[in-house]
């Protein structure tokens, strides 16, 4: 079986959330989920990188015990020490701690008192009313808890785009032998650079299609077979996803890999434009009666109902065919136009890098800047700097900014946002720094008019420049704040800020609707990884991804102006 970052970072987050639960040393549990966080955030496969002979001892925050661990999971695709746990407490209670709320000793009380292990049998027990009689529950937390299990229900069978991307590069890369293969492709949701993706289509072109089908069912990862035709299967992997395999002839490629792309919204439109032209659009080709008049190419579709070629992150019948039809289709941003990233962090808080090893791993990304935005002190959890330490980090900065070249570090803060609206930071601190960045670390369940007007009133602070992931969302683990986004698009307009889409792809916050509305409000968006190491900055890729989906182009976006030109903007 392939092991994927994704599985062992499951494993190593399963750990410390068990142990938590058990009530175990924090420093411990803490360990095992900054190393999920690295292995995560690694740009390469670590069984790959463990038969070039990497040492994983060498990654940030891996010592000897947790790169054994590592290695044990690799070669045996088990953990001793998970399975030494879940012997003492269920598995199933982990997936309790993505109900908000819920932390460890309210889960483990559940267990202990209701004898709850699973989210069926939480919701069993939330409709029966039996929570709300524990002790340190309320019926209104009760309450919050349905509302929450309704919400997760409708994600739990949809994976990160990350982890999707792992999968889909494994299985390109098994495809890339098949036996007489031309070309393969993987369309779909991932395609279209959704943040959550259900399941994987793959489409294949060769001469043998029975043979790419029986090599296709041959990969190690499969668990089970759904289907299996002359021309298409369908498999359910050892991580649970299914794949979808379709080989198609050559000469209906274009056509099918615009079908299976989608969306169903998007092709249900486009079909509409064929049928008004008396053509007939689907998987198989463009049709004007019995002859095929095009489909091998995907432009072929767009050109015979008139139209240019729109992009997949596009393809959500959101008004793309209409600017499509006008010349007015953006001209969608690349990560070759990004110029720097603002906002990574630095073992000054809670990163795993130092700011001279972030600031040479940033020029070797090719960027002409890159601003350090370490936690502030009310983020205790972060090892937030007070005002001292990060007046001795300023002082570092402009030390390192005299011996790099080609690269300017800026000096910046991921500064809390504090219930009543104010900052974690004097003014006087905030008037060293090239800009700040706004973030809100807690408080999240304040109700939508309290939570808008928080954030609004730090924005009224002078010294305020970006508002950091501003729906807090985490995706399959938090919902977003109770917050009127397009009030804080509005005041971020009026009052001189931005908005950032952190690339995470376990936040892609903001939203691909809300990076829209910010662009026709014409409010500049920052795409930042919000990097823990050197290795996060990689995760530029899946800003991109959402941005596209909400139209941004290169004007669009903040960091993709020169330092000169960002000096300025910074000013308000």
């Amino acid at each position: 079986m392939t092991i994927h970052n994704s599985d062992i970072a499951k494993m190593f987050y399963t750990l410390a959330d068990l142990l938590e639960i058990e009530g175990a040393n924090p420093f411990r549990i803490r360990a095992y989920r900054r190393a999920a966080e690295v292995v995560e955030d690694l740009p390469k496969n670590a069984a790959d990188m463990l038969r070039a002979g990497a040492d994983f001892e060498e990654l940030p925050g891996i010592g000897e015990d947790l790169a054994g661990k590592m290695r044990e999971i690799i070669e045996t695709g088990h953990l001793k020490a998970l399975e030494e746990v879940e012997a003492r407490t269920p598995s199933t209670l982990t997936a309790l701690t993505a109900v908000p709320g819920l932390g460890p000793k309210r889960i483990h009380t559940l267990y202990e008192k209701l004898g709850i292990k699973t989210l069926d049998g939480l919701s069993r027990a939330a409709a029966a009313h039996k929570i709300q009689t524990l002790r340190g529950f309320s019926e209104q937390l009760e309450t919050k808890i349905s509302n929450a299990l309704k919400t997760l229900r409708s994600t739990e069978t949809r994976i990160r785009i990350s982890t999707a991307t792992e999968i889909a590069s494994s299985l390109l890369t098994y495809m890339g032998d098949a036996p007489g293969l031309r070309e393969v492709a993987v369309a779909g949701s991932y395609r279209r650079c959704k943040e959550t993706v259900g399941d994987l289509d793959i489409l294949a072109v060769g001469q043998r299609p029975t043979a790419i089908i029986d090599y296709f069912l041959t990969y190690d990862e499969v668990a089970t077979v759904s289907e299996k035709g002359t021309t298409r299967a369908t498999v359910i992997l050892q991580s649970g996803v299914q794949v979808d395999l379709r080989v198609v002839p050559k000469e209906s490629f274009g056509s099918a890999l615009h079908y299976f792309t989608g969306s169903k919204a998007h092709n249900i439109a486009i079909r509409k434009l064929g049928q008004a032209r008396g053509l007939k659009i689907n998987e198989y080709g463009v049709f004007r009666g019995t002859r095929r008049i095009g489909g091998q190419q995907e432009r072929d579709v767009f050109s015979a109902v008139g139209l240019p070629y729109i992009d997949p992150e596009l393809r959500e019948n959101r008004g793309e065919i209409e600017a499509a039809a006008t010349g007015q289709l953006p001209k969608l941003i690349t990560i070759a136009d990004v110029r720097g990233d603002l906002h990574v962090h630095t073992t000054a808080s809670d990163g795993k890098n130092d700011l001279r090893e972030m600031a040479e791993a940033a020029a070797q990304h090719g960027y002409r800047y890159l601003a350090i935005t370490d936690h502030t002190k009310h983020a205790t959890i972060a090892h937030g700097l007070d005002e001292r330490r990060l007046s001795k980090q300023l002082d570092q900065i402009d030390r390192l900014n005299e011996e790099l070249d080609g690269i300017c570090i800026l000096k910046s803060a991921e500064v809390d946002i504090l219930a009543d609206g104010s900052l974690d930071l004097s003014d006087r601190i905030l008037n060293r720094l090239d800009f700040t960045v706004g973030a809100v670390h807690y408080k999240f369940d304040l109700d939508e008019k309290r939570q808008t007007e928080r954030i609004l009133k730090a924005m009224d602070n002078r010294h305020f420049t970006i508002l950091a992931h501003p729906s807090g969302r985490l995706l399959g683990e938090r919902t977003s704040l109770s917050v009127n986004l397009e009030q804080v698009v509005s005041g971020a307009k009026e009052r001189g800020c931005f908005l950032e889409l952190n690339a995470h792809p376990a936040r892609l916050d903001l939203d691909d609707v809300h990076c829209k509305m910010a662009k026709d409000m014409g409010v500049l968006v920052s795409i930042a990884t919000d990097a823990h190491s050197i290795i996060g900055l990689d995760m530029m890729r899946y800003g991109i991804g959402q941005a596209r989906r909400g139209w941004l182009e290169p004007k669009d976006v903040l960091n993709t102006r020169p330092l000169a030109v960002l000096k300025r903007l910074f000013r308000r």
